[in-house]
């Protein structure tokens, strides 16, 4: 075999390689994954750790600290932005799980990324959303939660514990109430 031959036979063959991995990982691993979003890490945040306090302004002018609901409130954050399609898809059914679950002590927080305040309100007004909004103007928290992708929904227990992670939009909620449910009756 002429040297030329044998390096296109090694760059097919790593081609191969690489096709075959990535099925395997988009077919066989995400599967589980694919009907909810959920991950057990992002960035530097994974599944049992302690989130990230932060302090946010809301539409009103409020402050918001996250630390303030510990041990009062599960919260479901749920970082977004207008311009993203799947995040204004799944925003009725939040407000369906806020409307359903905040008297169960269950706190549906939306944190905006990096818009302006006045577009924001103007969106949430207009589809007349009723749970708290905050607005991360310069996307630090959602660095510090390893946001790379909107809409990302994370879960935190009473404790302040992150329990779960979703990136993407779920046409199915249903995983996600029981979870709200469930961590909700836990002390």
């Amino acid at each position: 075999m002429t040297p030329t031959r044998l390096r296109w036979a090694v760059i097919i063959a790593l081609v191969a390689a690489a096709t075959i991995a990535i099925h395997y990982e988009v077919k066989v691993r995400l599967r589980a994954a694919a009907a909810t979003g959920s991950v057990q890490s992002i960035g530097r945040l994974a599944v049992g750790d302690e989130a990230p306090d932060f302090t946010l302004t809301d539409l009103r002018g409020d402050s918001m600290t996250l630390a303030s609901l510990r041990g009062r409130k599960v919260v479901l954050l749920d970082f977004w932005a207008t311009w993203c399609g799947p995040c204004r898809i799944a925003m009725p059914g939040l407000q369906d799980i806020h409307d359903d679950l905040a008297a169960d002590g269950i706190e549906l927080v939306s944190v905006n990324q990096q818009e302006e305040d006045d577009s924001v309100r103007a969106f949430i007004d207009r589809k007349k959303y009723t749970f708290r909004t905050l607005l991360d103007a310069s996307g630090d928290v959602g660095n510090r939660y390893g946001v790379r992708a909107l809409p990302t929904v994370v879960v935190i227990d009473k404790q302040g514990k992150v329990r779960r992670l979703s990136v993407g939009h779920s046409y199915d909620d249903g995983e996600l109430r029981r979870t709200l449910t469930a961590l909700a009756r836990e002390p």
